[in-house]
């Protein structure tokens, strides 16, 4: 093996992760780097969601690089389009194109021990060889279609809302709604007046919250682009304000119960029927499955077109959804918001690292990984979102930016060591994850319900137990004792 001098470095995904690396990489000199794109544009979900209503339920001041401020953001939550418009400007700024592989997916990659480098396959059957592999898929890009008898046999029109057919005409049909999660709270409230009858199918509900939105006057938005320091302020305020939040479903469970008190009053007000009320009071503490934000969900749920199902779906009849007491909902559209594959971090990627190792048995229990960044056995990979970093509140691309840096870091480091690879210790990973795991024990994560967050086992392979300052603080900079390294 040849000692690095100079690293090569492939990313997958072109999201905000692999937009967000591609920058620090430039910016730190590094310029010998491929984003590879399966989708003929940037964006990640940002592209592929396109369904109605499709709003950030994270303010634009923190949903953004710290490093590239948009100054000029329309509204407090930015809609869909203002998002990938920023995502695509980041891209143009920083001269990104040259970096980009877009139509190409990656299928899989091995790690040749012997050369010290990943072999990347494409699905168009090319080999690519690099130094370094940089995971930047997400946790929330492959669409889930629950197992329903019939379902592939729907009479009518039927789409996943992650893939919304825009040449569906919803106006005067009868639309069955399954699923009420962060996705249906946006779009349900959207179709409504449009739609003959809207049947929403619910397996349980949510905690729901008010949506603080509000657009930005021409005034204002001119005061942050002349004085950036003042969204800067806005920023970190919006940030303490969600590490509050974490604080409740985590160290101080007392304060959860505060929020849930408040949410419990805003239904009672809103909803004066008791029979709807009673569909709508979730039995599980609030934090437990994603906390939903929106200001028009209750008032949907009680148009006089709208109807709400608890009932299970047991199967799909021709234009019918029969639910478990056996009644017959008839539909002309079928629209799932069943939510996303997120257990399956890499899928469906075949990865496989020293001597041979499938990182899918490597997972067999579970996810995890070193700072949800690398897994030992797998030299010079690292993931962005992966294992363990997701959040109950706050702002993705906080944590996006931590794991960026340290992966940067990572690269220099191989450089400065002229090394072949790293590869994190088996001992510091256990250590790292049983720590978590004694942690996310105590959280609300695991107060009974089921949600994206965990594995049938009740293993909890999604969420980050603390403080995203503390994530901040512990990738600020690889510490190499932590793995080993080949030179």
């Amino acid at each position: 093996m040849a000692p690095r001098s100079r690293a090569s470095v492939c990313i997958v995904g072109a999201g905000f992760g692999g937009i967000g690396l591609g920058i620090r990489l430039k910016q730190a000199g590094i310029d010998s780097f491929t984003i590879v794109e399966r989708a003929e544009g940037v964006g990640g979900v940002w592209r592929d969601n396109v369904y109605p209503g499709l709003t950030c339920d994270v303010p634009s001041h923190l949903y953004s690089f710290s490093f590239e401020p948009k100054h000029d953001w329309s509204r407090r939550f930015p809609k869909r389009d203002e998002i990938l418009g920023y995502l695509e400007e980041c891209v143009d700024r920083y001269g990104l194109e040259d970096h980009l592989r877009l139509g190409t997916e990656v299928a899989g990659a091995d790690f040749d021990e012997e050369a010290g480098r990943w072999r990347i396959r494409t699905a168009d059957g090319a080999e690519h060889e690099v130094d370094v592999l940089v995971t930047a898929t997400g946790q929330l890009s492959r669409p889930a279609r629950p197992p329903i008898p019939g379902l592939d046999q729907f009479a009518g029109p039927c789409f996943h809302s992650a893939r919304w057919d825009h040449e569906v005409e919803l106006e005067g049909k009868r639309v069955a709604a399954v699923g009420v999660g962060a996705s249906a709270v946006q779009y349900v409230p959207e179709i409504a007046p449009e739609a003959e009858q809207v049947t929403v199918f619910q397996r349980s509900p949510n905690w729901v919250i008010p949506k603080p939105d509000r657009p930005y006057r021409p005034r204002q938005r001119a005061l942050f682009r002349r004085f950036p320091r003042i969204q800067a302020v806005s920023r970190a305020w919006v940030w303490a304000r969600l590490e509050l939040f974490i604080l409740a479903f985590t160290r101080f469970q007392p304060l959860g119960r505060f929020y849930q008190w408040t949410c419990e009053r805003r239904l009672r007000r809103e909803v004066p029927d008791p029979e709807l009320r009673a569909k709508l009071i979730p039995d599980y503490p609030l934090g437990c499955k994603r906390v939903l934000i929106s200001n028009d969900w209750y008032a949907t749920l009680q148009r006089p077109n709208v109807s709400l199902v608890e009932q299970p779906i047991a199967e799909v009849r021709g234009d019918q959804l029969i639910t478990a007491d056996g009644a017959a909902h008839p539909a002309d559209v079928l629209i799932l918001g069943t939510g996303f594959a997120t257990l399956e971090f890499l899928a469906p990627m075949e990865v496989r690292g020293l001597g041979g190792r499938d990182l899918n048995e490597a997972w067999r229990d579970g996810a995890e990984a070193y700072l949800g960044l690398a897994v030992s056995g797998f030299p010079n990979m690292f993931m962005l979102y992966g294992p363990n970093t997701n959040l109950g509140a706050g702002s993705i691309v906080y944590m996006l930016e931590s794991q960026i840096n340290y992966v940067v870091e990572a690269v220099r480091a191989l450089e400065r060591e002229r090394a072949s690879w790293m590869d994190v210790r088996r001992e510091v990973q256990s250590a790292f994850n049983e720590d978590i795991q004694t942690r996310l024990a105590d959280s609300v994560w695991t107060a009974g319900c089921t949600s994206w967050y965990r594995t049938e086992s009740g293993k909890v392979t999604n969420n980050w137990p603390g403080f995203t300052l503390e994530y901040r603080r512990r990738t600020r900079q690889p510490e190499l004792a932590d793995y080993v390294l080949e030179s």
